[in-house]
């Protein structure tokens, strides 16, 4: 399975998720492939210095290991999955790339099954980067453990 996380400049929250369901999938023997872009992002960037100190919280070092995206259609069509932080994210993409609509989901939407952003950490104190890692965290782990479910119910 190919997944797309998407935020605005690709320095916080996608690739907090990035880094967070690829240790996960990882723990779990789950094979993926993720990756993360940004709308407005410049590409060549590195994570923001906050983001790497969150996820260190967690045991996850990406310190020079992400380099932003900007949105591509390649890295589009590619996914076959495309998770958003925000509604404004998946509505901009779509209205953008009509042809990837089904496969576009706000992260919340798709772990859940209502709506609801990841709110943006950008330039916020190491809390408010905690609380947006903590978030992403738990949807990924609802949208692991159904897997795990439903992988259980297909045996």
């Amino acid at each position: 399975m190919n997944i797309l996380f998407v935020c605005t400049g690709n320095t916080c929250r996608s690739p907090m998720a990035a880094a967070l369901l690829q240790e996960m999938a990882r723990k779990e023997g789950i094979e993926m492939r993720i990756k993360s872009a940004g709308i407005f992002a410049q590409p060549g960037q590195g994570a923001a210095q906050t983001t790497i100190e969150a996820l260190k919280e967690d045991g996850i070092d990406i310190r020079g290991k992400h380099s932003t995206n900007p949105i591509s259609m390649d890295l589009l069509e590619e996914a076959d999955i495309i998770l958003t932080m925000s509604k404004s994210h998946k509505e901009s993409l779509i209205a953008n790339f009509d042809s990837i609509g089904e496969k576009v989901f706000t992260l919340r939407e798709y772990a859940y099954g209502v709506e609801g952003d990841i709110e943006d950490p950008f330039g916020g104190s190491i809390e408010v980067y905690r609380t947006a890692r903590d978030d992403i965290k738990r949807a990924l782990q609802e949208i692991i453990s159904r897997r795990r479910y439903d992988e259980s119910r297909n045996r």
